[in-house]
């Protein structure tokens, strides 16, 4: 039974390793430079090992395939511009502390003219590193070959071998802050349900502040499946994938403020009302229901735009639906309570009035149809700003359209005539 658990356990961290970017980068790398030293070895005519062209693969191979071919021309004219401010130095001067220090000045100088843009550095890290092997200047242009086999081969390893897509990553990372919202709303409608201390709201209002860090990662794990979706052959419609994604965070990272702001409230509100409770019984079980249905809802938006088969993502938006809902019928309930409560005892009103607000606009920000709006609103907006960055692109993209739209009928009313002849 042991020996069962281990085994499971293993298999486990083999997934989670296998899944981890950090290790899929690791031997990606690992693999294209082996690839790019074997083939420098067999076309260098040099007798010493040819350490530049896995140095460039190494440079080149990205996490994911957007990422190689933006990044690829950058880190090859960085790489090639080192190579040769080096070769021009080992062919005057050679190695010396001296020389050293003028060829990383050369090469910051031209990193700059040759619009290495973040990779200036790495004019210079390569220049360093290509000096140290180029002592021989009969042999210095054959760097330049290796160079330009480790970034073919880089290149052509993640074209044929394309990175893997994080977009499951990143939903993880979606639904987990959500879980993490949906544990705090609740605790907070546990203690508005009861004689709740300042210092225990104050509390709330920290861990609704520290979800500004957890949105900080969930936009990281996002950014990269967003770069993953670009350019990849192994996905279709990625642009909407990456929509539907950024568009889900950007909901939860309103909801995340507005929850802040509700936390805020409830803690003015119970330094106030110290040590009475902050809600008569009804009113505070209300809330706590109210909370309870709301968190429950955020979990179904983060399942939704995380779904990706069409089935599941009409139950989950069926769900949701449903869920908002019973929500709307509850908040309107406690909307009659707080009214009641206000006209009786009218202390506090604005607080009290500032958490019915901020619970509707939580129920408003999952709202399927705002939602879909929003969709339309970004789709809209990248359509614009694709037109406006690529407007001959535009035009030719517009033109073959047009014509493949035209060729389709064709095609159909001849075979339709052939059918007919037959």
């Amino acid at each position: 039974m042991l020996d069962v658990r281990e085994t499971a356990a293993a298999a486990a961290r083999l997934v989670k390793w296998h899944r981890d970017p950090m290790v899929v980068q690791a031997v990606r790398s690992a693999a294209a430079a082996s690839i790019a030293y074997v083939i420098a070895v067999r076309l260098s005519p040099d007798d010493a090992p040819p350490l530049t062209a896995p140095l460039t693969a190494l440079l080149v191979v990205q996490v994911t395939l957007y990422a190689t071919l933006k990044m690829s021309i950058r880190r090859v004219n960085s790489v090639v511009a080192g190579v040769l401010v080096a070769i021009a130095f080992s062919v005057v001067v050679g190695l010396s502390w001296w020389s050293l220090a003028l060829v990383i000045l050369a090469a910051l100088g031209v990193g700059h003219l040759v619009r290495a843009h973040e990779f200036v550095a790495e004019v210079a890290i390569s220049a360093m590193l290509v000096l140290g092997v180029t002592a021989h200047g009969a042999l210095a242009w054959a760097r330049v070959v290796e160079t330009l086999i480790g970034a073919v081969v880089g290149l052509a390893f993640n074209l044929l071998f394309a990175p893997p897509v994080w977009v499951e990553q990143a939903g993880e990372s979606i639904e987990g802050l959500a879980r993490r919202v949906r544990q705090l709303m609740l605790r907070m409608g546990e203690e508005a349900a009861g004689r709740t201390l300042y210092h225990e709201a104050a509390a709330r209002l920290h861990e609704a502040r520290r979800l500004d860090h957890d949105i900080t990662e969930v936009d990281e794990d996002l950014r990269q499946a967003e770069d993953s979706l670009r350019l990849n052959p192994r996905v279709r419609e990625g642009l909407l994938h990456r929509i539907v994604l950024r568009t889900g965070l950007d909901t939860l990272e309103i909801c995340t403020v507005v929850l802040r702001v509700l936390a805020r409230t409830l803690a003015d509100l119970a330094k106030e009302r110290e040590p009475e409770p902050l809600f008569p019984e009804e009113t505070g079980a209300t809330l706590e229901q109210l909370l309870s249905e709301i968190a429950d809802a955020v979990v179904s938006f983060a399942v939704l735009v995380t779904t990706s088969v069409s089935d599941d993502a009409e139950s989950a938006e069926e769900r949701l639906t449903a869920e908002l809902r019973q929500a709307a019928v509850t908040r309107d309930k406690l909307a009659r309570l707080l009214l009641e409560e206000i006209q009786h005892d009218a202390r506090q009103w604005q607080l009290q009035g500032a958490v019915l607000t901020e619970v509707n606009r939580i129920i408003d920000e999952l709202n399927t149809e705002h939602r879909s709006r929003r969709l339309l609103e970004e789709l809209d907006r990248y359509t614009s700003e694709q037109r406006e960055r690529r407007p001959r692109l535009t035009r030719l993209r517009d033109r073959l359209l047009g014509w493949l739209g035209r060729i389709g009928p064709r095609r159909r009313n001849r075979t339709a005539a052939g059918r007919r002849s037959q």
